[in-house]
């Protein structure tokens, strides 16, 4: 840090409900908001468990409770289970285009229509353009929507999701570091359910990290308590953040089949 540029302060929010768990309280400490971070600077706060919403960097600091656990994916060392494999095959016919963080028409339409058919009534079943883009992108950190389109006919897909570039399948938003991928959001169609679209969406993102020679891929908070966090711990081995120190995460699952994910440009090659 140079000396014209000035350490970002943390502060704490008010105590509110926790979105995960019933009946605990939760706060956050976040960094300056008025203080802008670029790439770097936000990498450092990412490396000791950050994460982003909007312009808003922050990470859980609940008294009493650490159930919110930091995690990330070394690239190098990921080995696809069985079932990841099998997802990666089922979309072989998925073309990626990664697209400049901005506001679309056709996005926003495959957003809503997922929060309504995944998360209907929640917070982010919100029909303001604004709120959405708000949420998703940060103007000082390079962030891509990555665009999951297929070519040929697929069911259950309405007729305005079809373009010339093919249909648009779903969407995986991440910031790009220095040393990493950061996931920060994936919708997909709620449809295409029988497809893995957000396992294959975190397979694309460890791939195009392999691609990029960057050892890590960041998957924000697991939450062992959480059913719905519980797919992060499939994806293996996986790092946590834990006083301080990243490690590797042990829980009770099965090991995965050895097995390497090979990004889409890449010579054709199974990756079973």
């Amino acid at each position: 840090m140079t000396a014209t540029q000035r350490k970002p302060g943390l502060y704490l929010s008010m105590p509110h409900p926790c979105s995960y768990l019933a009946d605990r309280i939760s706060t956050i400490a976040f960094v300056d908001p008025h203080q802008a971070l670029d790439a770097s600077r936000y990498a450092d706060f990412v490396r000791q468990g950050f994460r982003r919403s909007g312009d808003l960097v922050y990470r859980p600091y609940c008294q009493g409770c650490a159930a919110c656990v930091p995690v990330r994916i070394p690239v190098q060392r990921f080995r696809a289970s069985r079932g990841q494999r099998r997802v990666w095959k089922k979309n072989t016919d998925i073309r990626v285009t990664l697209k400049p963080a901005g506001f679309s028409p056709e996005h926003f339409s495959l957003f809503r229509r997922y929060q309504i058919g995944r998360h209907p009534g929640s917070t982010m079943d919100d029909p303001d353009p604004e709120k959405y883009i708000g949420f998703l992108r940060s103007p000082h950190i390079e962030t891509v929507f990555c665009e999951l389109r297929a070519a040929g006919p697929t069911t259950g897909v309405s007729a305005g999701h079809r373009r010339s570039d093919g249909m648009l399948l779903g969407v995986a938003v991440m910031d790009v570091l220095p040393d990493a991928l950061s996931a920060v959001y994936t919708f997909y169609d709620p449809d295409e359910d029988t497809r893995g679209l957000g396992v294959y969406a975190i397979l694309w993102q460890i791939a195009e990290a392999q691609r990029r020679r960057l050892p890590w891929v960041y998957l924000g908070y697991w939450i062992a308590q959480t059913p719905k966090m519980a797919y992060k711990t499939n994806f293996r081995p996986l790092e946590a953040l834990r006083d301080g120190r990243w490690e590797t995460l042990t829980v009770s699952v099965p090991e995965p089949h050895k097995g390497r994910v090979r990004h889409p440009g890449a010579p054709p090659e199974s990756p079973v």
